[in-house]
């Protein structure tokens, strides 16, 4: 899996290199992203992360355009300094004149959300019921306190628990 999405940021960076005829310090690269993101690139660090699950499910389109994406932003950062908008005239100029690709701020991907547990808490009120997250019912046991916004009683945890 890794040597096609290093292959891409390579070939990325030999075409800004032709384009901008200079040399840029390649990133570092990790596959250590979850969640929504596609990809993330840190500036400061000269790093890349992108996410592993969405690479293997949409391969070829993450290859054309998240990884251009996220290898642009490195390069305005590098060409035109911190101040520069993250998807501005500068990051829109790579990647529609360097990469000849649409400047997309966002991705389209399909994402699977992994289901998750709530605790259920009550009031006074007949048939109300409160879906508590595992962080929120963690502090509800470290001392936190919730109340009803109708009858204003306190919140209790019911003993009860579903997947979302």
């Amino acid at each position: 899996m890794p040597e096609r999405l290093h292959a891409r940021v390579e070939a990325c960076y030999q075409l800004a290199e032709q384009f901008f005829a200079r040399r840029f310090e390649r990133p570092q690269v990790s596959f250590k992203l979850r969640g929504q993101k596609a990809g993330v690139a840190h500036l400061n660090q000269n790093l890349l992360r992108f996410n592993a699950q969405l690479y293997r499910e949409n391969t070829e389109h993450f290859l054309r355009q998240t990884v251009a994406h996220e290898v642009a932003h490195l390069i305005a950062h590098q060409m035109f300094g911190p101040r520069i908008q993250p998807h501005g005239e500068e990051w829109q100029l790579i990647m529609r004149g360097v990469y000849e690709l649409p400047a997309d701020r966002c991705h389209s991907y399909e994402i699977q959300r992994r289901p998750s547990m709530r605790y259920i808490y009550r009031c006074r009120c007949p048939e109300q019921e409160f879906p508590f997250t595992a962080q929120r019912h963690a502090l509800v046991r470290k001392g936190r306190r919730y109340l009803c916004r109708s009858c204003r009683a306190p919140l209790a945890y019911s003993g009860q628990q579903r997947v979302e």
